[in-house]
């Protein structure tokens, strides 16, 4: 009768285990990853300042001339002056212009 009770609980257990293994799984492959990435944007886009070269995620590329807490100001290549918010500028993108 203990026998039975236990393989019961091993069983019930069981059923959960492929479930689990996919959230693991899911976790380290998908959400941490993305979470990395989230983090190392926010850090790159609290030390621009002014000067440094930038693409944003549309695709412009420019010189910070002005920036606030929110908004930067880009100078385009000809002359222009363009305000963004910081969240646009593109990691990837900028990642070797101030090199």
């Amino acid at each position: 009768m203990l026998n039975f009770v236990l393989l019961q609980a091993s069983s019930g257990v069981m059923q959960f285990l492929p479930m689990l293994l996919i959230v693991v799984v899911f976790y380290f492959f998908m959400i941490r990853p993305q979470m990395k990435k989230a983090k190392d944007h926010k850090k790159f886009v609290a030390e621009l300042k002014k000067g440094d070269k930038v693409i944003t995620t549309a695709g412009i590329h420019g010189r910070i001339v002005d920036l606030n807490e929110t908004t930067i100001v880009l100078e385009t290549e000809g002359g222009g002056k363009i305000r963004f918010e910081k969240a646009a500028v593109s990691l990837e993108s900028s990642k070797g212009l101030n090199s």
